[in-house]
């Protein structure tokens, strides 16, 4: 049973702190500001004296966590520096995977994404880059960590689920050898390619590579 708040001590940290708790309990989808009141021991209204809506709140938690990523790494070289920016990311979104929901749902929302993306394009203009390639670059990154780490999320999730262990088994055992070759060959590979700091290094270096030869 939710413990009401003590009057006059409901502030937005507290809200904030709250909701993040919810989404990550419950997931994003079964979130709601009826749900967030009760759990603070206060009436919906309550919450709306700091919140306009949910997508104020949604921001406002999306801030709070990209406000934990750490700052770009001075001195190091442009590459490292990127690696730096990327890998913060996913690991922030492995942490909290509501944040994956939350920058894919409202991606252009929030001043501490601006601040992220200002770091990341502080560094592609300091490195020599023109703008159209550092523009473009910083979307493509941004997108490969969102899209990458969201996958990885969800393959995790899973495969923590026996019952999505058994569909992905029967699914890959019913496919025809003839019909799909390379993919029933290649299938012990394609397993160890669902996540992890390998893989998405990976696919970083990839882009880092394609980058160099734009330089």
């Amino acid at each position: 049973m939710a413990t009401r708040t003590p009057r006059n001590s409901l502030s937005s940290e507290l809200i904030i702190s709250k909701a993040l708790e919810l989404m990550e309990g419950r997931g994003l989808d079964s979130f709601s500001l009826r749900a967030l009141a009760g759990e603070l021991g206060v009436g919906p209204m309550a919450i709306y004296t700091y919140f306009r809506n949910k997508d104020d709140l949604y921001d406002a938690v999306r801030d709070h966590l990209m406000g934990l990523l750490p700052a770009v790494p001075a001195g190091a070289a442009w590459p490292d520096q990127v690696r730096a920016v990327c890998r913060g990311l996913r690991r922030l979104m492995l942490q909290h995977p509501c944040l994956a929901q939350l920058l894919a749902s409202r991606p252009l929302s929030g001043h501490e994404t601006a601040r992220v993306a200002e770091g990341l394009l502080g560094v592609l203009h300091s490195a020599g880059f023109g703008r159209e390639i550092a523009a473009r670059t910083h979307t493509t990154l941004f997108t490969y960590v969102l899209g990458a780490t969201s996958w990885e999320i969800q393959m995790a999730t899973e495969q923590r689920d026996p019952e999505g262990l058994r569909r992905l088994r029967t699914t890959m055992e019913s496919l025809s050898a003839t019909e799909f070759p390379t993919v029933v060959d290649l299938a012990p590979e394609l397993a160890r390619t669902t996540g992890g700091d390998e893989q998405f290094d990976y696919g970083l270096d990839l882009l880092i590579s394609g980058l160099r030869t734009a330089s």
